[in-house]
C-alpha cells in the first residue's frame, strides 16, 4: 500500500523537484534481459488512462483514481512472477519516484492519439514515447498499438508511425512491441474487434513486416480461438494481451493458458484484467495468471 507518506513525497517531486524524474530514470537499475530465468516475460499494462480509457466493467471511472491504480500496479509488482510494467511516461514515472521498477522491465507505451471513442481514433498518433527518448531514459523498449480498420483511411498514418517507430527502435537495439488488432465499424459506427482467425492472422502477417528490419520486433496479439493457426503466421515471438476483462475471470485464464502452449508465445502483458478483478483482490489474480503461465510452459517452481 502506498503511505500517506509516500503520496505526499510523490506529489512533493512533482510539484517542486521535477529534475527528480530524470534522476530517477538514470538512477534505475535495469535488468540484464527481457526474458527472466525461465525465459518467459510477464508485464502488467498500464497506459489505458492517456487514451481516455478510464473504465473497466461498469465503472466508467475506475482508472480515474491515480494513487489507487499506482497502488494497484505496485501490488502486481511485487509478486517475483511478475518481471515488469509496461506504461505511458506519467504512470513510469509516477512509479520510478516510488521506487518500483528498480530490476524490471519497463517497457514505453508510445501512440495513445486515436482517443477512445473520438472521430479520429484509429488515426493513432504518436503523443507519448519516442524512440529515442525510450532509449536515452534508459528503458527497455517501445509498445505501439495498431488498429486496421480496412474503411477507415486513419489507418495509413497509424501503420506508417508504427513501422518507422519499429525502425527507430531497433537502431537502438531496443523490443519494438506491435500489438496488431484487425477492427470494422458495425452498422452503428461502432469499431468491433474481429478475432477470427483469418483476421488476426492477418493483422499479425502486416504487424510483422512492419519496418526496416523485424529483428527487434515483437507482437502482443489477443487469445485466439485457434491459437495454433493465428499463431503459425510468424516467427517472431509473441505476447498474450489481457484485452477487456470477461466477466469470469476464470475463463479469460482459460483463455490465456490455450495461446501460452504455442512455442512463439513467451508470456503475457495484462492491464485492467488483473488490476482490477470483480473481487478486488489484485495479489490473487496476479498469482492466478502467473500459475497459468508457469503451467502453459512446463515451469516447475
Amino acid at each position: 500500500m502506498i503511505t500517506d507518506g509516500q503520496w505526499r513525497e510523490l506529489l512533493w517531486r512533482r510539484a517542486e523537484d521535477p529534475g527528480s524524474i530524470r534522476r530517477a530514470y538514470q538512477a534505475r537499475k535495469r535488468r540484464n534481459s527481457l526474458l527472466n530465468g525461465k525465459s518467459t516475460l510477464f508485464l502488467v499494462a498500464a497506459d489505458h488512462p492517456a487514451r481516455g480509457a478510464l473504465g473497466v466493467g461498469g465503472d466508467p471511472l475506475a482508472m480515474a483514481d491515480r494513487r489507487s491504480l499506482l497502488d494497484r500496479l505496485l501490488t502486481a509488482l511485487a509478486n517475483p512472477a511478475v518481471d515488469g510494467v509496461l506504461g505511458t511516461p506519467d504512470v513510469i514515472e509516477d512509479l520510478l519516484l516510488l521506487d518500483g521498477l528498480n530490476e524490471r522491465v519497463v517497457i514505453g507505451s508510445m501512440n495513445r492519439g486515436g482517443l477512445a471513442g473520438a472521430d479520429w481514433e484509429i488515426d493513432d498518433r504518436f503523443t507519448a514515447y519516442d524512440a529515442s527518448s525510450i532509449a536515452s531514459f534508459g528503458l527497455d523498449g517501445g509498445k505501439m498499438l495498431l488498429r486496421l480498420v480496412d474503411s477507415d483511411p486513419g489507418t495509413i498514418p497509424t501503420l506508417e508511425g508504427c513501422a518507422r517507430a519499429v525502425t527507430e527502435l531497433a537502431e537502438h537495439g531496443l523490443m519494438a512491441m506491435v500489438e496488431p488488432l484487425p477492427y470494422k465499424r458495425d452498422h452503428n459506427d461502432k469499431l468491433v474487434l474481429q478475432k477470427d482467425s483469418a483476421a488476426l492472422s492477418r493483422a499479425s502477417a502486416v504487424a510483422a513486416g512492419l519496418g526496416a528490419t523485424s529483428a527487434y520486433t515483437w507482437l502482443k496479439l489477443p487469445a485466439p480461438g485457434e491459437p495454433d493457426v493465428v499463431l503459425d503466421t510468424t516467427a517472431l515471438p509473441a505476447l498474450v494481451l489481457g484485452g477487456v476483462p470477461s466477466a469470469n475471470p476464470e475463463d479469460d485464464l482459460a483463455s490465456w493458458g490455450r495461446s501460452l502452449r504455442h512455442p512463439t508465445v513467451r508470456g503475457l502483458v495484462v492491464g485492467r484484467a488483473l488490476l482490477y478483478p470483480p473481487d478486488g483482490d489484485v495479489a490473487a489474480a496476479v498469482a492466478a495468471a502467473a500459475e497459468i503461465l508457469r503451467t502453459a510452459k512446463g515451469i516447475t517452481v
